[in-house]
């Protein structure tokens, strides 16, 4: 039966003590009146009989009423055998100091992303653009699902003068965060469940596939670009684009490459892991021809990178999204479509497919991915070579002949 009221609390509040006295309530919580009159609520328990006791909070902040149900809160800890001092600090903890939803999205790139991911800072410049603006000190697991729908509506549906609707970056967003909120939850790192319904359908759409494939003339014009740039600010872009051409490399490939992974007595350029999409080691030969022209390169750059600076994807993409204007092209192309241009050619000239994808560093399915660890390095060679006298015929026709290497 309780034994405490408000008005006898109230009544005691702040007053002078003749005492320091402890009231007790009933099921281990007590009343602690100060000589001057504070009330501290204070709970008493016992653990393999031995008497323990920890403060709950002051009286009127923590009332009577909500001091009773800490106190039952901490019974049942004390059932389920937690010692509910312990169970009360990190529950106090966890409420004072809650993970963010920043916190949580750059625990994920810092503790997987960058580790696994070769464009872990175009997710970091996105969830800074689309999330951490909008929602990224709140508390991630108060937020409800609408929270969230506010920042993929945000980008599907564009902002007026800021940024244009991107339905196709809104689900790319999606997929990022649900993986960043699994794998924090995996981990106990914080918990919610906000997104787990979503879909990429419901916050914006799928990205299309596209065959898009250069025609020989908008190739030839491209490759006579890239072989004399007319400005030297320029310089970057047509050798990015030259070795895209040549290679049917990923963009991340050549522009995060380092001199370091070009072995010119070997004849080998060797893409790490840490800049391959598929997490696998890419071997390609370097051509012979081209051999001069990046050794010439390499003594202009001044530094580790075979492109002469680190550019920001977001910034390569939007230059290289111009390209095909730049060149008064009818049908827009992208950097990317370089290399699937490359993969249909190769495979219009004979090339064998598994030589071709072993080229794009894709990797192998089926059985073949299991047995067969062959790089395919002579073959790829041959292709290389046959690829790049098909684009020098392309500006030099000499006649329409052309004796080129078996395929």
């Amino acid at each position: 039966m309780p034994r405490l009221f408000d008005k006898h609390l109230k009544a005691m509040l702040d007053k002078p003590q003749t005492g320091i006295v402890t009231y007790s309530d009933g099921d281990g919580l007590g009343a602690r009146v100060s000589l001057t009159g504070k009330i501290r609520w204070q709970y008493r328990y016992k653990i393999n009989n031995k008497n323990k006791r920890f403060d709950l909070g002051d009286y009127p902040e923590l009332s009577l009423s909500k001091a009773r149900e800490v106190v039952m809160q901490c019974r049942s800890w004390l059932a389920d055998g937690l010692d509910p001092k312990h169970q009360r600090t990190i529950q106090i903890t966890k409420t004072l100091n809650p993970v963010t939803v920043k916190e949580a999205l750059e625990y994920w790139l810092v503790e997987y992303a960058e580790g696994n991911r070769a464009n872990v800072e175009k997710h970091r410049a996105q969830f800074k653009r689309h999330i951490y603006t909008y929602i990224g000190d709140l508390p991630i697991e108060q937020l409800e699902t609408r929270h969230w729908l506010e920042c993929f509506d945000r980008i599907r549906k564009g902002v007026k003068g800021e940024q244009k609707a991107a339905p196709v970056a809104a689900g790319y967003v999606l997929q990022n965060t649900k993986q960043a909120l699994r794998f924090c939850r995996v981990r106990h790192y914080a918990h919610t469940r906000a997104l787990d319904d979503l879909m990429i359908s419901d916050v914006g759409s799928k990205q299309r596939k596209k065959d898009r494939v250069l025609t020989d003339k908008e190739l030839a014009d491209i490759w006579e670009m890239v072989q004399k740039p007319n400005a030297r600010y320029m310089a970057y872009y047509p050798n990015l684009i030259k070795l895209l051409i040549i290679f049917g490399a990923r963009t991340q490939e050549i522009r995060l490459s380092t001199w370091d992974e070009w072995d010119f007595e070997q004849g080998f350029w060797t893409v790490p892991k840490s800049h391959s999409k598929t997490d696998a080691v890419i071997i390609r030969p370097i051509p012979v021809e081209i051999v001069s022209w990046l050794l010439e390169l390499k003594s202009m750059s001044g530094n580790e990178y075979v492109l002469g600076e680190l550019k920001l994807p977001e910034a390569v993409s939007v230059q290289g999204g111009k390209m095909w204007k730049r060149l008064d092209h009818k049908e827009k192309w992208t950097l990317h479509d370089l290399r699937r241009t490359l993969a249909t050619k190769l495979n219009d000239l004979g090339v064998a497919p598994h030589v071709v994808e072993q080229l794009l560093g894709h990797s192998l399915g089926g059985v073949m991915a299991i047995y067969n660890r062959s790089q395919y390095l002579p073959e790829k060679k041959a292709a290389l070579d046959l690829w790049l006298d098909r684009l020098d015929l392309l500006i030099n026709p000499a006649d329409n002949v052309l004796v080129m290497h078996s395929a």
